[in-house]
């Protein structure tokens, strides 16, 4: 449920684990090869390159297409197809947070942790909200043996 209080929304966000790259490291970042492994994926050539284009720059929200043109653009060749597999398996690693935006466009979130989000509604471009600007408050109890994980909150944003 939403609330809002003039230009304040309030909102209950519920993450219940942490699996983020920086989580998963103790002290200093782990490289590439060494957090597939963590996360129980084998380092093959293909999730090395997309995991260096992911986790080696900093936090970031990509779409299957846009990494699929990075990798392009390095002169690599990865298929869509295994563009959109290999995300997916970073996901159910923990890796990833995807975040479904349009109905078919799904954008992935190398920041996993419990954070919403601004999307521009121009270009289509992901920003995180930063701090707990956003709470959510009146969430239905979930159906008996399920539990809510997170709730992801999307601000669209447009020109004044």
């Amino acid at each position: 449920m939403l609330v809002q209080r003039g230009d304040a929304i309030t909102v209950l966000q519920t993450q219940m684990t942490d699996k983020s790259p920086a989580s998963m490291a103790t002290e200093a970042p782990l490289s590439t090869p060494e957090l597939l492994r963590k996360a129980g994926l084998r380092p093959t050539r293909q999730r090395m390159t997309l995991g260096k284009l992911l986790f080696e720059g900093g936090d970031r929200h990509v779409t299957a297409e846009q990494l699929h043109a990075e990798v392009a653009g390095l002169g690599e060749h990865v298929s869509l197809a295994t563009v959109y597999n290999t995300l997916h398996q970073f996901k159910r690693a923990g890796l990833l947070r995807e975040l479904a935006i349009e109905g078919s466009k799904a954008y992935f979130d190398t920041n996993t942790s419990n954070h919403n989000h601004f999307l521009l509604e121009p270009n289509g471009e992901l920003m995180d909200i930063p701090g707990d600007a956003i709470t959510v408050a009146g969430l239905p109890e979930p159906p008996e043996g399920l539990k809510i994980t997170h709730v992801d909150v999307v601000v669209r944003l447009t020109k004044a």
